[in-house]
């Protein structure tokens, strides 16, 4: 692998730091949707309504704050600024939690982009070195010469294509993610908000 690595010329060392980079936010971003699935507490969410619903915010409150679940949380923030502005609290909360599902997503979406280009770069370095040594060699040099810059430039296409496809799948789930995660949370909000509209005195 070493060799196959070094034949591929320069552009390979770009492309090594990239995969590093990409396979880093895979594996935090796995372990960040593990922690999130460990902390998930729909029972905790069913009993913030059902204290709402009695007339109970402190209490909800309380609940809510000692919750790490991300729904419970922006529903505690709008519970705490129910007198003032409840919606934009939960907005905000919202927009709060939404951001750490989007952390890496960015860098993510740069590698499968980068990762060809950078392969196609290495193509383009290849077959320039290869054709500008050939000109005063004899006939097998010049084929020896072109085989082995067109086998590096494959090499760097090959490298970058794989960055490129082990980036695409974690992005596009970790896309649905949050997704999921905004449609929870305007679910939430929205119920919520009815609540507090239709008991104005807590």
């Amino acid at each position: 692998m070493l060799e196959l690595f070094l034949k591929g010329g320069p552009i390979m060392w770009p492309i090594l730091i990239l995969s590093i980079i990409t396979l880093s936010i895979v594996i935090e971003r796995a372990l960040f949707l593990f922690s999130e699935k460990k902390n998930r507490n729909h029972e905790t969410v069913l009993n913030i309504f059902r204290l709402v619903e009695h007339k109970q915010p402190d209490e909800a409150i309380r609940i809510g704050s000692g919750s790490k679940d991300t729904v419970a949380r922006v529903l505690t923030s709008g519970l705490e600024h129910r007198n003032t502005s409840y919606s934009d609290a939960m907005l905000e909360s919202a927009s709060t939690e939404l951001d750490r599902y989007n952390r890496g997503l960015v860098a993510l979406d740069t590698a499968v982009t980068l990762g060809p280009l950078l392969g196609l770069l290495g193509t383009v370095i290849g077959m320039i070195r290869a054709f500008g040594i050939v000109g005063g060699s004899d006939l097998a040099t010049q084929q020896n010469v072109i085989t082995g810059g067109i086998a590096e430039s494959l090499i760097a296409v090959t490298f970058g294509l794989g960055v490129a496809i082990v980036a695409i799948i974690p992005l596009n789930y970790l896309n649905a993610r949050l997704e999921k995660a905004r449609r929870k949370m305007e679910s939430a909000m929205t119920r919520m908000e009815l609540l507090l509209h239709k008991y104005p005195e807590i």
